[in-house]
């Protein structure tokens, strides 16, 4: 510690490696280390889902906390030297699973119940009103989540001088909203004052979402190109308005990866180690993946590699539907991922009609999606929104280059080889289109046939520095602002 840091509270519904559905989780587990490798003192508090608990069987007791939803038991663990906060309840404890869903693919019925609660207790940990005797100067929130938080921060009677932290709302997808109807709000209890234009109300529901949005000292997205993207008509899901109103407070600081993990230097996962100075030992990495799925071993042959949700956001039917019209293309595809059960099927159709050339695997594997990192020639993520994306981040750590649209993230980290040969390091395509995404890949087939130039694209996206120091230094001086601000009240 010193007399540059602060204290700050990391609120999140999801926190690698113990609980993940997204990149929410990668942001929420890796940059409080960041941010603690600096000289700030960083907890994070996340629901004791029955999940987390399988990694720490004996959480330590802090606290019983009653909150005007219900008591909750505050424990804590510990990841890489950062204490956790554990909510204990039985919303969260006695669930296994999607934090979110049931085994039905359904959204439990309570969760704007469980989430209201987990908000009451940040704001109780945030105003040292429990056992822990430790106030944040920061309170960082992820997602709608916890965007009840800032909103019931907001409340805080500075005459009893319990003054507030700032906060800090950070937007992953503004396409996941929390919305309840107001019925639902009231019967929580929450706060009837807060349930105005102005604040958590949207088109006749209750916003959890809106909530950080509106409250929030400042507002963060994951990219800068996704910031400026939200507050239009196209990608502003409903609270463009609201955005381009508070849009001095908002901004967009890129994702970092963690560059320990996704090494091809060191990555236990793949057949060969290498770096860009010996990038031919990749194409070992490639054989290895086309024998274990299965694939016509060609090294001539391209190899796309897709690993995703699979949803139509990301757009895998665009994927779909480009490898059948290529079907006599020189071209392989390797799919890892679950979600929409029509493209699954799908895929695995296109699977069974092309078993040499097509291989999915349906689900999520750890260890298969460093192989296709380090084995593929080019990763495919055409997506049609992408706040930031931190796929293309690590397939150019390991000289795969990504083949992506130009939104969010993605148009912040891709450079195309025909817009600055010099810097360029992977391909771009200007929309979510089916026949551009042909197009995309045709282009590709043929650079592919240039070995210098390939390598060259390969050596600029493997000398990419994207650790989490950058983004922790930008986010630190966007807390200092935060303290700055004039609070909202």
């Amino acid at each position: 510690m010193n007399n540059n840091s602060l204290k700050v509270l990391f609120a999140c519904s999801e926190l690698t490696p113990w609980v993940k559905t997204g990149g929410l989780a990668d942001v929420c587990g890796s940059l409080p280390q960041a941010l603690a490798e600096g000289g700030d003192d960083v907890r994070v508090v996340l629901p004791g889902y029955h999940s987390v608990l399988q990694h720490i069987p004996a959480p330590l007791f802090i606290s019983v906390v009653k909150l005007p939803l219900g008591s909750i038991t505050l424990c804590r663990g510990d990841l890489h030297g950062i204490q956790v906060l554990l909510v204990m309840h039985e919303s969260f404890t006695n669930r296994p699973g999607n934090p979110y869903m049931s085994d039905s693919d359904r959204p439990w019925p309570d969760n704007a119940r469980r989430f209201a609660l987990f908000s009451q207790a940040v704001c109780e940990i945030a105003q040292d009103r429990t056992d822990l005797h430790w106030q944040p100067d920061i309170v960082h929130c992820h997602d709608w989540q916890t965007g009840l938080v800032p909103a019931l921060l907001s409340q805080t009677d500075t005459e009893q001088h319990t003054s507030r932290p700032a906060t800090v709302f950070t937007i992953h997808n503004l396409a996941y909203q929390g919305n309840i109807m107001i019925d639902a709000y009231n019967r929580l209890g929450l706060p009837s004052e807060l349930l105005v234009q102005d604040g958590l109300e949207f088109w006749n529901q209750a916003s959890f979402i809106k909530g950080g949005i509106a409250f929030a000292d400042k507002i963060t997205t994951v990219s800068a190109t996704y910031a400026d993207e939200i507050t239009t008509k196209d990608f502003g899901c409903g609270m463009e308005g609201l955005l381009q109103y508070r849009r001095d407070r908002l901004s967009g600081i890129l994702n970092g990866i963690d560059t320990d993990i996704w090494n091809p230097e060191t990555d236990l996962h793949i057949n060969t180690n290498y770096t860009f100075g010996t990038i031919d030992k990749k194409a070992n990495n490639k054989k290895d993946l086309q024998a274990q799925l299965k694939l016509r071993e060609d090294p001539n042959a391209l190899l796309l590699g897709v690993i995703s949700r699979l949803a139509v956001q990301k757009g895998i039917d665009l994927i779909i539907d480009a490898i059948k019209q290529l079907k006599n293309e020189n071209i392989q595809l390797a799919v890892l991922g679950a979600g929409d059960s029509e493209l699954q099927q799908q895929l695995q159709k296109l699977a069974k009609a092309n078993p040499e050339n097509v291989s999915v695997e349906i689900g999520f594997n750890e260890s298969l999606s460093h192989k296709i990192e380090a084995g593929a020639d080019v990763f495919l993520m055409p997506s049609r929104y992408e706040p930031c994306g931190l796929n293309q981040m690590y397939s150019h750590r390991y000289g795969t280059l990504p083949l992506v649209t130009s939104v969010g993230g993605l148009a912040d980290t891709v450079i195309d080889i025909n817009d600055d040969p010099a810097s360029a390091n992977g391909f771009v395509i200007k929309s979510a289109n089916p026949v551009l995404l042909q197009q995309g890949i045709l282009r590709v087939i043929e650079l592919f046939k240039d070995k210098t130039r390939w390598r060259n694209l390969q050596n600029n996206a493997m000398q990419i520095n994207y650790s989490w120091a950058a983004s922790a230094a930008q986010y630190k001086n966007l807390y200092r602002q935060a303290l700055q601000e004039p609070p909202k009240q």
